[in-house]
């Protein structure tokens, strides 16, 4: 081993999750209260991921038709419990197309998803980010790891891969579409927070409205690469979040582009929220509060699985034999032009997504979910959502802990016995 003579320290595991973003964390949750040795890695200093980094609403809990259908459940359940009952979440409604949302204060979800974490006995540790993979021929027993303690080494039989990039699968030898590869990927955001707004009138202004005086201050000289985009409410008085600007044709795992990016994104968020002091009724008195933790990511990698959900299975609402979670959310491609692509679902209907498309092809151990998901480029634009990537992290923490239980490999376990059991949850297939 290349790392064997500079080993600081070392842990052993049952599941290893690696990224605690909607998915990650759902899973150790999940695989913990299921009666695993859990070890959580993560490369900030908190949870959550996207969830708590850069966006502030959860989608994909409901459809998004005439009536809003709930079709996530279980243990993102107790995540949302935890917010509604401090009175730091609501219903937001679907004003901007995506379906009804689930507006929170992400500073107050840092500490729910510890507290479900602690709860169950889950090991955190942050600061942590993998470099490499343990193998065993095909199999992966573990990963490298380094932090300020040094280089780590992490022994685990199952690990679930949810650093949204599938870093760990990829590594180990997996198959994959997108990131560098030279294929379209959608564009960046840098969501950010207005204060001081007056409430009563900033709720008047509609999305047609508020795109018609973007287009009136694009005509006059400002530069907004992304003319439309979303203001909405939060659990405060006073307070609306964006999620506005647009950094397009962004390799994320190019550390040059991403860099670039986060100064583009910061750069345009000044400019938006300008925007909105100078021609939206209810900004005049506001002020850029806050930004987002980091650019928020959409597409970089994504594995080629036993499956790859496609665009015909979305949009014909393609039902599956080992359906571990459902969708209902339109493809909601942002390219890189000044608009957003979507295409919808018949009113009500969801698609499955198959077990199948958590399972890495060429390497085995490991269980790739969120947004590195076996799908394609059009799938994957409605598959993204933060609610379909908790449901993901639900069904990888069950079959993680039947694996686990039945010594076999995640591939291995009995599809029907993992959809029986997240129904057990509150979950939904």
């Amino acid at each position: 081993m290349l790392y064997q003579r500079t080993i600081d320290r070392e842990y052993t595991t049952d599941v290893l999750v690696v990224g605690s973003g909607s998915a990650g964390a759902t899973a150790a949750i999940t695989a913990a209260q299921g009666g695993c040795r859990v070890l959580l890695v993560e490369r900030y200093g908190f949870m959550g991921g996207t969830s708590t980094q850069v966006l502030d609403t959860f989608y994909g809990f409901y459809t998004p038709g005439q009536v809003a259908h709930k079709v996530v459940g279980g243990v993102p359940d107790q995540v949302v419990e935890r917010l509604m009952t401090r009175g730091r979440a609501l219903m937001r409604p679907n004003t901007y197309g995506a379906g009804q949302g689930i507006t929170y204060d992400p500073q107050t979800l840092k500490i729910v998803w510890e507290e479900l974490a602690v709860a169950a006995g889950v090991r955190l540790l942050y600061h942590t980010t993998v470099i490499d993979t343990i193998m065993h021929d095909t199999q992966v027993l573990g990963v490298v790891a380094i932090n300020k303690s040094g280089i780590v080494r992490i022994n685990a039989r199952i690990i679930i891969d949810a650093s949204g990039d599938a870093d760990v699968a990829v590594r180990a030898g997996a198959p994959y579409e997108g990131g560098d590869d030279g294929s379209a990927l959608q564009s960046l955001t840098t969501t950010f927070q207005m204060i001081n707004v007056d409430d009563a009138q900033a709720r008047r202004v509609n999305k047609t409205q508020l795109h018609a005086l973007m287009a009136d201050a694009i005509a006059r000289g400002y530069d907004l690469p992304r003319k439309e985009g979303s203001v909405h409410i939060t659990p405060f008085d006073g307070v609306m979040v964006t999620n506005m600007t647009r950094v397009a044709h962004v390799n994320a795992l190019d550390i040059e582009a991403l860099t670039a990016a986060e100064i583009e994104g910061r750069r345009q968020a000044e400019r938006y929220a300008q925007f909105l002091i100078d021609y939206v009724p209810g900004y005049q008195r506001a002020v850029l509060n806050q930004l987002s933790h980091q650019i928020g990511v959409r597409e970089t990698r994504r594995i080629i699985g036993a499956y790859q959900l496609t665009r015909d299975d979305v949009i014909n609402a393609r039902d599956a034999a080992d359906s571990i979670a459902r969708c209902g959310a339109p493809i909601e491609d942002h390219h890189g032009g000044s608009d957003t692509t979507w295409h919808y679902l018949a009113d009500g209907a969801t698609y499955a997504i198959p077990f199948r498309c958590l399972i890495p092809q060429e390497i085995t151990g490991v269980l790739v979910i969120g947004r590195c998901l076996s799908a394609s480029h059009d799938a994957h634009a409605s598959v993204r959502s933060m609610g379909q990537c908790m449901a993901m992290g639900q069904a990888a923490g069950v079959a993680a802990t039947m694996a686990h239980d039945q010594h076999v490999a995640p591939h291995q376990v009995d599809v029907l016995a993992v959809q029986k059991a997240i129904t057990r949850l509150g979950g939904i297939v």
